[in-house]
């Protein structure tokens, strides 16, 4: 991990900030206040190294690989310390799905850092937030018809386990898809779009208009089965055409070395979403199974619906950090494919074997020494 001392006790105080971690506590977990000595801490500065070249033989291994696969799919690799950037069909737009919740995140942070909003900040998920997919926090709302938490709470289930409401919630809270497409403007991250929201988004993406009642059991699932397979196809080819919630593997990538760097955010925000997010436990069968013993990964996992065998978005973007220190910041993208699971998992796994394979490699090896210099 980037710094490893401290991320036991950052972990700790988003954990506290949380709920209960057990479905169905009967009451909330208890607020823990944001410890002041924590604005001392300070992020390292990058390694020193010399600008390098981009890697012939890493760029031609990346473009084997999104050559060979069957479908959309982008992909960008960021040297954080070295400066290089590979990437093939890294400039395309493709949709994004819960990918774009770490846009949420930083814009949460970024308010943080101006004071406006704290992450021991109590806050209440009713039902008329409940969104639709992945939710967890619904069976803690249904309990008592309303669950308490803190803002960090709700960071940390956005971030480690994807949950649509409580990065609805916390998109509320900020100001909705304007704070968030705004901050994405003052940072210049590039060609990065922010969608509608989770509801209005997967509702235009199924072919429906969204109402209420989608959210409660599963009215969107039958709201959807109603359609015709020729409305549906016809809605996700809009989709993928143009997807609202579209985004450049390249410019996520940059994204993510600049968070690396602590260019986003202030120190403290910084080591709190790396933390964070090393902490999720989706994709487990994406970049995190392919990196080596000794690695360390902070990502955000994002993926779409599926009509019959087609599947619009299939993603995994992060940080990885080899055991030497130097850091990589990668985003693989699966726009839109037919090929199943399995082989979307194996894509977005070779390219994380494959970079760190070249970060592994030694001088005068078979891989090194077809590297320019």
């Amino acid at each position: 991990m980037l710094f490893p001392k401290l991320a036991v006790p950052f972990l700790l105080l988003l954990a506290a900030c949380g709920s209960s971690s057990r479905p169905g506590a009967s009451s909330p977990a208890p607020q823990a206040q944001e410890p002041r000595a924590a604005v001392s801490i300070t992020v390292p500065p990058p390694i020193a190294r010399p600008t390098a070249n981009i890697p012939r033989a890493l760029q031609a291994s990346i473009e084997t690989l999104a050559r060979n696969f069957d479908g959309r799919a982008g992909i960008a690799v960021r040297a954080v310390d070295e400066g290089w950037t590979v990437e093939a069909g890294g400039r395309q737009r493709l949709p994004q799905q819960s990918v774009s919740k770490l846009w949420v995140a930083i814009t949460v942070l970024d308010q943080r850092d101006q004071g406006k909003v704290r992450l021991d900040q109590p806050i209440t998920v009713l039902p008329t937030d409940l969104t639709l997919f992945h939710q967890p926090i619904a069976y803690l709302v249904a309990k008592t018809g309303r669950f308490d938490t803190t803002v960090g709470g709700l960071l940390t289930r956005a971030l480690t386990q994807s949950d649509n409401t409580a990065n609805d919630r916390l998109l509320t809270l900020v100001g909705g898809p304007e704070a968030v497409r705004r901050l994405i403007a003052a940072k210049r991250l590039g060609d990065i779009r922010f969608g509608p929201g989770e509801r209005l988004l997967q509702a235009g993406t199924a072919g429906l208009v969204w109402q209420p009642a989608f959210a409660i059991g599963n009215g969107f699932e039958i709201a959807r089965s109603r359609l015709s397979p020729e409305a549906r196809a016809a809605a996700l080819d809009r989709y993928v055409a143009d997807p609202p919630d579209g985004a450049a593997p390249l410019a996520i990538a940059d994204a993510i070395s600049r968070v690396a760097r602590g260019e986003l955010l202030s120190e403290t925000s910084t080591r709190i979403l790396l933390d964070t997010m090393g902490a999720s436990i989706t994709g487990r069968a994406r970049l995190r199974a392919a990196i080596p013993a000794g690695w360390k990964i902070a990502h955000k996992t994002g993926t779409g619906q599926d009509l019959g065998g087609r599947n619009a978005g299939f993603n995994d973007v992060g940080l990885l950090t080899a055991p030497d220190g130097r850091r990589y910041a990668l985003a693989v993208m699966i726009g839109d494919t037919r090929r199943p699971i399995r082989e979307r998992q194996m894509l977005i796994q070779n390219v994380a074997s494959t970079v760190a394979g070249y970060a592994g490699s030694h001088p005068g090896s078979a891989f090194a020494s077809t590297i320019a210099n």
